[in-house]
């Protein structure tokens, strides 16, 4: 028996078990009639009672002919039985007859001869009305018809869920003939397709009644054994009109054609989506090793397991490359990413290291032609010319490196370098997708690689210039004991104009110097230089602070569209006093044994380059201990802090133990000092000492 309790045939032999009733018979209402040897009515069917409307009382014993058949065809239907009994032939035809009622009906006949164990002679006549036979008949020549010339594949399979019927479609579709579906499961027909969830799917059909539409199932079968397909599969339940249940209907539709369009749609999707996460995360900064980051980052794992971002050596020291066909590329690795921990990755040059790959390397290729280069399948020959050494093909071997990609990054019509690719963990190979999303974010990422590598050069510049202006002082001078720091800005900015400066004077005086020139670059670095040389000059006349910066003041108006703020102070270790002007700084910090940090109470001033504004000089005791911190604003501002407390932060790290001059500056610049910063900063500390 099968699970819903159906008897089963086993091959061609007799159906094991009870057999439930079929309903076909049922629908069409067959009456059975039974007459003698001389037409008399000797049994009665109860749907025969129906079909002529006599009771079995009324109709037994009666000759059929006069309560079964219409008059004007009495005497043709009388010749037809004469003729089966005497001939055992049977005969079928359709009559008129007149029921009970008076109603006319036509009616289909099948009449035959039959005899008993005695030889007695009888005749059997079935009959059905002429409307509901031809109904069927329609319905079975549709289904049949339409079952045989559908487009799409149908099949019936029996509660086993073996394969009872297919249409030609299903034959096409599946590249078997159809005697050899029969009785067999759809995993014995199709064995490249997974069927197990679809058989499944089929038992809670023929469990629960509901049908299951559209379940989408990958695979190949012999009608192309070389190619992935989809199929779109629905399941019904078969009952007959008394509701036994005969097994699963399955249409099947390829729909290979809209599952590559899906996929490719989301292909498409998932491109755009990494492109505008590239365009979000790559040039967040102009840093140059950060910015091959973030492309290295964007390329795993969505497009490989390893990416490497390569430079040209030459290219980041600001010359052009041009490689020869015989000619090795010298590269320097700026980023490495692995989506696992993999040999690949230990394949790979870590960053900051530069590497020589010879002319017949494939990155050496790509760089030279400024064209893709793509292994779609590595082969073990393939190795070498990927790695970079014997020692490092082996890796990648090991590693299962099977596809590679090499991306030229060109900007402004230069080749900068390379987006190597690799994968090993994701089992497809590199597509011609694949090669149009890496060449679109190498083309993206090359523009911020060739922006941050002009902005470092620049500022490499700026800042060589800048260190070149500062002073180069003794730790001891006149009657002081000095410590300095100069910090660059953060990798966001350029390079600004601040600036400190000692100058030994006559006396032992000594004058101090700490300055800001407002803007940033090689611009604000030239005229903090011109600034410090005119102060050194200035500060050889003994000019008093407030003199001295009216003279600045018109220096710097003579200097186009350039302003600076800048405090100047005179020690004098014989008077212990120290005379100090300000020109919109910040105010210097004193410290003094056994009292708190303060901020020196200073006209602020305008800032040089203003004009029109008077200066004045302060004088302030400074007894031997006694320290003075000049500092520029990079030190204490902020976005995200008012500056009053960022100055009260500043008197809180001061204030404390007398500690080592050098130690208290590396204390503030740790401190207070932000990475992000988009400001340098210049520190200049003093202590006072007893002159010699």
């Amino acid at each position: 028996m099968s699970a819903t309790g159906s008897p089963v045939a086993e091959g061609d032999g007799p159906v094991r078990g009870a057999v439930g009733p079929s309903g076909l018979l049922d629908v069409l209402g067959v009456a059975s009639v039974v007459l003698d040897a001389e037409g008399k009515i000797v049994l009665w069917s109860p749907q025969a009672e129906e079909l002529f409307g006599y009771s079995a009382r009324e109709a037994l014993g009666q000759f059929a002919a006069r309560i079964m058949v219409h008059e004007q065809y009495l005497d043709l239907v009388v010749k037809l039985f004469a003729d089966v009994m005497v001939t055992g032939e049977g005969w079928a035809g359709a009559f008129p007859i007149r029921r009970k009622d008076g109603s006319t009906r036509l009616v289909e006949f099948r009449n035959m001869r039959l005899l008993d164990d005695r030889g007695d002679v009888y005749a059997l006549g079935l009959a059905a009305d002429q409307n509901t036979v031809r109904g069927l008949e329609r319905d079975v020549a549709l289904s049949t018809r339409m079952i045989s010339q559908s487009p799409i594949g149908l099949a019936v399979l029996d509660t086993d869920l073996r394969y009872v019927s297919v249409n030609p479609a299903l034959e096409r579709l599946n590249g078997v003939p159809a005697e050899e579906h029969i009785g067999r499961t759809m995993g014995e027909v199709l064995p490249q397709i997974d069927v197990d969830g679809i058989e499944a799917a089929a038992r809670g059909v023929l469990e629960t009644g509901r049908p299951l539409v559209d379940q989408h199932t990958l695979g190949r079968t012999p009608a192309d054994p070389d190619e992935d397909h989809a199929w779109s599969i629905s399941l019904y339940r078969l009952e007959d009109a008394v509701g036994t249940v005969l097994g699963v209907a399955s249409s099947v539709v390829d729909i290979t054609e809209q599952h590559r369009a899906a996929e490719a749609a989301e292909a498409a999707r998932r491109r755009l989506a990494v492109i505008a996460d590239a365009s979000a995360r790559i040039g967040t900064t102009l840093e140059l090793d950060r910015t091959a980051r973030e492309l290295a980052d964007v390329a795993v794992p969505e497009l490989a397991d390893i990416a490497a971002v390569d430079l040209l050596d030459a290219v980041g020291e600001g010359r052009r490359s041009i490689l020869g066909p015989t000619e090795d590329a010298v590269i320097r690795a700026l980023a490495v990413q692995a989506d696992h921990p993999s040999e690949a990755l230990s394949a790979a040059d870590p960053p900051g290291q530069v590497a020589r790959y010879g002319a017949d390397r494939l990155v050496t290729e790509c760089v030279r032609t400024g064209r893709p280069v793509m292994v779609a399948e590595v082969q073990e020959a393939d190795l070498p010319r990927i790695a970079r050494s014997p020692e490092a093909a082996e890796q990648l071997a090991r590693a299962g490196v099977h596809s590679y990609l090499a991306v030229p990054l060109i900007a402004r019509g230069e080749v900068l370098g390379a987006l190597d690719l690799k994968r090993t963990r994701n089992p497809l190979p590199f597509s011609e997708d694949d090669l149009l999303l890496a060449r679109e974010l190498a083309a993206r990422a090359a523009v911020q690689i060739d922006n941050a590598r002009w902005y470092q050069n620049a500022r490499d510049t700026a800042l060589t210039l800048q260190r070149s202006l500062l002073p180069s002082h003794p730790s001891v001078t006149g009657g002081l004991e000095v410590a300095s720091r100069y910090q660059p800005a953060g990798a966001t900015a350029e390079v600004g104009g601040d600036w400190f400066d000692v100058i030994p004077l006559d006396g032992c005086k000594t004058a101090l110097v700490v300055g800001d020139v407002m803007g940033s670059g090689i611009n604000a670095a030239a005229t903090m230089g011109r600034l410090r040389t005119a102060t050194n000059t200035l500060a050889s006349l003994d000019l008093e602070p407030a003199r001295l910066l009216e003279h600045l003041d018109r220096i710097t108006q003579d200097l186009k569209d350039s302003i600076a703020t800048c405090v100047y102070a005179i020690h004098d270790p014989h008077l212990r006093q120290c005379r100090i002007a300000n020109a919109g700084h910040l105010p210097p910090v004193r410290l003094r044994a056994g009292r708190k940090p303060e901020l020196l109470d200073l006209p602020t001033g305008a800032p040089l380059g203003v004009g029109g504004v008077a200066f004045s000089t302060t004088t302030v005791d400074l007894e031997p201990g006694d320290r003075l911190v000049f500092y520029t604003d990079g030190l204490v501002e902020t976005r995200q802090h008012p500056l009053d407390e960022r100055l009260d932060a500043l008197l809180d790290l001061l204030d404390g133990p007398d500690r080592p001059l050098e130690e208290v500056c590396d204390l503030l610049l740790r401190t207070l000092h932000q990475p992000d910063n988009s400001d340098d900063v210049a520190l200049l500390i003093a202590r006072a000492q007893t002159p010699s």
